[in-house]
């Protein structure tokens, strides 16, 4: 478990949900001072705990109306097969997440893209077109009804040093 203080968590919630703020700004929402809050954010920063910080894009106000949820199962499982299809689906630009999985299907694999053709083109591409790809099952998207990008903190999740 990492060795993160109350601090750190109040910086991590502040910073999930706005990471534009000023050092300024979040030093004064988590009640520290500027260099104490700039300090604990390059630390979190060079620790990888913080992976990096974006915009958040509505895929559908860019021609992204398509969200797949699709299911891949490999035909052989070992280390290096699974590695190689990872690398080779890391490489599509339309495949948001990719996560081994198990028991079940050997992925799972949030897609967008603009509508069906679009999608079959990067089924084609990306798994049909696999010599290890035994099976792969879609799901679309017809409504979404939660979105978050924010990892719990405190009494949802982690937890600070001590409690």
């Amino acid at each position: 478990m990492p060795d993160f203080d109350d601090l750190d968590l109040r910086i991590l919630e502040q910073l999930q949900s706005d990471s534009s703020l000023t050092n300024h700004e979040l030093s004064r929402r988590v009640h520290a001072s500027a260099p104490t809050c700039l300090r604990r954010v390059r630390r979190l920063m060079d620790e990888g705990v913080i992976e990096k910080q974006v915009a958040i894009l509505d895929p559908t106000k860019l021609g992204s109306s398509l969200t797949a949820i699709i299911e891949i199962t490999l035909d052989i499982q070992t280390i290096e097969a699974l590695q190689e299809f990872e690398a080779h689906v890391a490489q599509e630009p339309a495949i948001l997440q990719c996560y081994r999985v198990s028991p079940g299907p050997d992925f799972i694999i949030m897609a967008h893209v603009a509508d069906m053709p679009a999608y079959h083109a990067m089924a084609h591409r990306v798994f049909t077109s696999q010599a290890n790809v035994r099976n792969v099952r879609s799901f679309f998207s017809i409504h979404r009804s939660k979105f978050e990008t924010r990892v719990p903190l405190g009494t949802e999740g982690v937890r600070p040093h001590g409690v």
